[in-house]
């Protein structure tokens, strides 16, 4: 039975990756229309949501969270100080960096792991549960939100971009 490494590391690591293609178009595209790239970090698509910057920063910690809970270690700590997209492509580095530190047998035992947070008020959750119900949804809905402030100020990107690379037989 396979650990829940295979459903972390790669695919919060891909995502990850995507995210970064799609900031490549982003600046692409506004070199080409000529304006400011640095405009897409505070788009959002309605008043009281994350800008793309929030939704990015949402997006690496859930990631770091996800691995650091699931194997029993603390996640470094990344102040949501990103102000620029060279910033914001180092936080995406630094967490695919760390998620990189991490080996299949680092999730023994992972799905049974009792993940907490302060928010749970004394109460936790098993780590198969925490990665099904609240990781994998909670991450998607910051990649999926941060591609869709890209689409929706004109971004040429879709469903290939965000899937990505397919492992093909």
């Amino acid at each position: 039975m396979p650990n829940l490494f295979d459903a972390t590391i790669p695919v919060l690591t891909k995502y990850l990756h995507n995210l970064e293609k799609w900031l490549d178009k982003a600046v692409a595209y506004a070199d080409h229309k000529k304006f400011d790239p640095e405009r897409y970090l505070t788009s959002r698509l309605a008043i009281d949501q994350y800008d793309l910057t929030r939704q990015i920063q949402a997006a690496c910690d859930t990631a770091k969270y996800a691995a650091a809970k699931l194997t029993g270690q603390t996640a470094p700590s990344h102040p949501d100080t990103e102000k620029t997209i060279a910033e914001i492509r180092a936080r995406i580095a630094t967490v695919v960096t760390y998620l990189g530190t991490f080996k299949p047998e680092d999730f023994n035992g992972a799905e049974e792991r009792a993940v907490t947070y302060p928010f749970f008020g004394g109460k936790s959750i098993r780590g198969n549960d925490y990665l099904d119900l609240m990781v994998l949804p909670n991450f998607y809905f910051h990649v999926t939100t941060a591609y869709a402030i890209l689409r929706n100020n004109g971004v040429d990107i879709g469903k290939g971009d965000f899937l990505g690379d397919l492992p093909l037989k």
